[in-house]
């Protein structure tokens, strides 16, 4: 995974947490991961200028269908966190988030039957 300027994603920068969660998410839900079922967890560090430190790894994934929907899945899942890095934070936010482990969990699950 490369990083990208997000610069254009959050009209300031985050100043807590709860703010960088928020960016996170508003990026990310403008990225449609499918299939339907197929779930990955990145996990990743940050430097204190918001940019990834070192390469993210995925310490779990279910992945639904065939080979290439499975390759499809992770390609796009790595892209969509790709394209929100690097985040715009505060210095004291970066003082707080350098060198942490970050992780998140993309994707759905398949809707129960009957339900």
């Amino acid at each position: 995974m490369a990083a990208t300027s997000a610069g254009a994603q959050s009209p300031a920068p985050a100043n807590t947490l709860i703010d960088m969660r928020r960016h996170f998410g508003a990026c990310l839900s403008e990225k449609p991961i499918v299939p339907t079922g197929s779930r990955v967890t990145i996990v990743f560090m940050l430097k204190r200028d918001g940019s990834i430190f070192g390469r993210p790894r995925i310490t779990y994934s279910h992945l639904e269908g065939d080979e290439e929907a499975r390759r499809r899945f992770l390609d796009e899942a790595e892209r969509a966190v790709d394209s929100c890095l690097p985040f715009r934070v505060t210095p004291a936010l970066g003082g707080a988030i350098a060198g942490r482990m970050f992780s998140i969990t993309l994707g759905r699950e398949k809707p129960a039957r009957g339900a």
